[in-house]
């Protein structure tokens, strides 16, 4: 999966009547660490949920997440992986296609911006069309596997 590369000053606006009025997005308090990251764990793995206890280590927090009735329903982390990356990001399958993830996305891309980044890298997109739809991210040639190779996988930690 290729890294893509977002220009920051040129986001899109959140249509937030896509949401609803049950769904809402915002950064992840230190508090909710444990709950936060044993969620992910359970839905995406132990290395999404690494990085995103990797999120939680800095005031503020490097992790937005969405709310459905109050209960968890996606997480978008920033500047985990590497300064400068966005990623992971996901939404609970039950939740998908409700413009969630999306939401995630502009929201985390946008406190990268307030924090001074004129360009985010999407680290390993995944679903590249989604990203150049949503935010008009272009592939970054060659970078795969990028600053990812080499990397420790939850399997190859006890050599099975």
């Amino acid at each position: 999966m290729p890294d893509m590369l977002v220009r920051l000053y040129a986001l899109p606006e959140i249509d937030a009547s896509r949401l609803g009025s049950d769904i809402s997005i915002r950064r992840a308090m230190a508090p909710e660490r444990r709950i936060v990251v044993s969620w992910i764990e359970e839905r995406f793995g132990a290395g999404w949920a690494g990085e995103a206890e990797a999120a939680f280590s800095s005031t503020p927090t490097r992790i937005h997440i969405a709310l459905y009735q109050g209960q968890l329903a996606g997480f978008a982390c920033q500047d985990v992986t590497a300064l400068g990356f966005f990623g992971p990001t996901g939404v609970d399958e039950a939740m998908r296609g409700r413009g969630i993830g999306e939401a995630l996305l502009i929201e985390s891309l946008r406190s990268m911006r307030a924090a001074g980044y004129a360009y985010a890298i999407i680290g390993g997109a995944g679903p590249v069309d989604f990203y150049a739809r949503a935010v008009g991210a272009v592939e970054i040639p060659d970078s795969t596997p990028g600053i990812y190779a080499g990397m420790l996988l939850p399997d190859s930690a006890s050599g099975t």
